[in-house]
């Protein structure tokens, strides 16, 4: 054979290889993507069509599928522009997640649809349209050390007499700064809390502290905007000043997002909420759509201003909105689900479940288990440490398919 056809040969080996590689990396992906079902509610939530929806998501009900499939189908179904989308989530992790499962679908061209956490988004709009209201758009963002810092070097500028005790003069730097924090969480602005401070009718020297914290507000905030700084509160009530002062460009971003998606719904602050209110009001979703998921059970961020009302005053706020609620959950058994909403209904009597008149006992879908939660009781927390020790090294031990990284603590 001839050096020519050898190598002719060898280069066609290779190519029906990489042909035959490619086939089968597609018929896998295309497979796996048929072999996506979901359940009725999921996707009734995926279809939506317009207006307001309620999804309440139960824990491992799959509501990160049910947001990036409906992401999905507006663009591959409804034909919707990505750049239409906006998709708030509370992790960057979640966010990226999500962006991840709907990448492989998008068309060639287009913008990422903006799936960004709430703080994340605030930055973009505040970076491109923040000179509006007189913003430095190359300002730092200020993690909590350099806030402390910031009040720690200007204590003294602070005009603080109740909250600078002399021996002790960092003492309430913390506090004040929780204070402004939980501020800009209920959207609070300076001219408010001056006022009643101002007009507060109590204790004398309560009204003092009160119009204290009013000027180390009003100082504090002064300092950030000498040296372009924010902290994270800035974020959203910055960008919400933006779209009050600035209609125009709250109607360039409502035009632009056809379709808003918000995860972990029951974890917004009012300040968070009133800015979904804002790029998607009531009364602009004849042809659009807000949807919404959450479940109170699962608010872990009170201690930021989490406000839990907020799903119940989206009914009220949306009147007329569809509600959805997923059950059926893909992470757990049926055990450790019973034993887990025998806890959470003694919460807080004020529950979804009482105010709306619906169900959230999970059902879960993995199948039967012979495993059931166990609840250990011992009397100190070095006794709760040597238990869980023990049990870990007794059972690798005598169940070899176990290594430490199966466990969880």
């Amino acid at each position: 054979m001839q050096f020519e056809e050898r190598v002719d040969g060898y280069y066609r080996s290779i190519i029906l290889q990489t042909s035959e590689w490619v086939n089968l990396i597609y018929n896998t992906h295309m497979s796996a993507k048929k072999s996506i079902l979901m359940n009725e509610n999921q996707q009734k939530a995926v279809n939506h069509k317009a207006g307001p929806l309620l999804v309440v998501a139960g824990a491992g009900t799959g509501k990160t599928r049910v947001i990036t499939e409906r992401i999905k189908h507006l663009i591959e179904k409804e034909k919707v522009k990505p750049q239409e989308i906006l998709a708030l989530t509370f992790t960057e992790k979640a966010a990226q997640e999500m962006l991840d499962r709907v990448g492989d679908i998008m068309p060639l061209g287009y913008e990422e649809p903006w799936i960004y956490t709430f703080h994340s988004f605030a930055d973009r709009v505040l970076k491109t349209e923040g000179l509006e209201i007189g913003l430095d758009t190359s300002y730092k963002i200020l993690p909590y050390p350099e806030q402390w810092l910031l009040i720690r070097q200007n204590l003294f500028s602070l005009d603080l007499k109740y909250y600078l005790p002399l021996g002790n003069p960092t003492k309430f730097i913390s506090a004040m700064l929780k204070f402004i924090s939980r501020l800009q969480d209920e959207n609070i602005s300076l001219g408010e809390l001056k006022d009643f401070a101002d007009k507060f009718d109590g204790d004398e020297d309560e009204k003092k502290r009160w119009q204290e914290l009013a000027g180390a507000y009003k100082k504090y905030g002064e300092l950030k905007m000498a040296g372009s700084k924010m902290d994270f509160g800035d974020l959203i009530t910055w960008t919400i000043k933006l779209f009050k002062e600035r209609p125009n460009l709250l109607k360039k971003y409502r035009e632009q997002f056809k379709h808003v998606l918000i995860d972990e719904f029951q974890d917004t602050n009012y300040a968070q909420y009133e800015l979904i209110k804002l790029i998607a009001p009531a009364d602009n979703l004849a042809k659009r759509s807000l949807m919404v998921v959450g479940d109170d059970n699962q608010s872990i961020y009170k201690f930021r201003g989490a406000a839990v009302s907020n799903i119940l005053e989206f009914q009220e706020n949306y009147s007329g909105c569809e509600m959805i609620t997923l059950l059926q959950n893909y992470r757990s058994n049926q055990p450790i689900l019973d034993a887990a909403y025998k806890l959470v209904t003694n919460n807080n009597p004020d529950t979804l479940e009482s105010k709306l008149g619906i169900s959230k006992e999970l059902v879960g879908m993995k199948g039967k288990s012979p495993v059931k939660p166990r609840a250990i009781e011992l009397e100190t927390l070095e006794d709760e440490v040597e238990w869980t020790m023990q049990k870990i090294l007794e059972i690798v031990a005598s169940e070899p398919q176990y290594t430490y990284k199966d466990f969880a603590i």
